[in-house]
This record gives C-alpha cells, structure tokens and sequence, in this order.
C-alpha cells in the first residue's frame, strides 16, 4: 500500500473533478460527442491531464460516451452518402476501424434509394438550370454520394420527369 492510499482526498482536486465532470455531463446532454472531441473539450477546461482523462474514463464507465453509438447513428443518417459518413466521423476522429465497420454496416440499395428520393425532391429546381444533369451530380455529390448511385438516380428521375431541354430535342 502506497503513502497517497492513506492521505485523505484533496478536497480542491475533488471539486475540480465535480466541476469538469458537470462539465461532461452538459458538453454530453447537448449533443453526442465522439471521445476524441470529449477529449478536447474537457483539455481546455483543466490543466491536469490527469483530471480530464479521470473525467473521460468515468463518463465512458457510466455509459454516458461511446463512440460505437456516435458512429452508428451517424451511419444511420438519412440524406448522406457513406463518403460523407466517412468524412464526418474522420473528422470528428473517430478510429479508421470503426469508420470502416460503420460503412461495411450500410445497405448501397437504401443509400442509392435515399439518393433517388433527394434528387426527386429537387429535381424541378434542378430541370431549370443550363446543365440538369451536372447540376444533380454535383448536388448528389456534395451530399457524399457515390457515383453509381448517382448517376442511377438521374438516370431514373430524368426519365419520369426530362429536363426541358432534354424536351425540345
């Protein structure tokens, strides 16, 4: 048994742990955060390492941050393609690992379906333009899409509805 088993808590450390642990549990309550952003936060709130990685383990413990749950309800985002889930998780640094299981857990024919209902959705804004089809690919695109099912959902929404000049030819 070491000498610091035996000395009482400090009391100023114990309410600077009850302090940046509240801290957790709000920083949490607004929003799910990865470990790695959970991580960031509580550094800039303490000097001690030490502290925010005590803090961390414990909110971990209690189930309170997880980033299994963070990566699968970012997987399970409806509107975004998986290079978009990719990106938002490598952001928010996530390990590769669990990126990598998110995506392998996401079905190609809801996210070329999901992509098939976007661009329903804004296809008469999109038939206006000079260049229809660009325009889509780009707007698909920018919502991390993959090609293939990109250009499937053009290919059917263009077909129940031509772009007007796709019309006059």
């Amino acid at each position: 048994m070491t000498d610091d088993a035996l000395l009482p808590p400090d009391p100023e450390r114990q309410k600077a742990r009850d302090d940046l642990l509240a801290y957790a549990f709000r920083a949490l309550a607004g929003r799910a955060l990865t470990e790695a952003e959970l991580r960031t936060r509580l550094a800039r709130r303490t000097d001690d390492p030490a502290l925010a990685a005590e803090v961390l383990a414990r909110v971990q413990e209690l189930g309170y941050q997880n980033d299994d749950t963070v990566a699968r309800a970012e997987g399970n985002r409806r509107g975004v393609g998986g290079f978009r889930v990719r990106q938002t998780l490598k952001r928010r640094g996530v390990s590769e690992g669990l990126i990598e299981e998110t995506l392998a857990a996401r079905d190609p024919a809801q996210e070329a379906e999901q992509a098939r209902e976007l661009l329903e959705r804004r296809w008469p804004a999109l038939a206006r333009k000079r260049d229809p089809r660009a325009s889509a690919y780009a707007f698909l695109a920018r919502r991390g899409f993959g090609g293939a099912a990109i250009w499937a959902a053009i290919r059917e929404v263009s077909q129940q509805d031509p772009p007007e000049d796709a019309a006059a030819e």
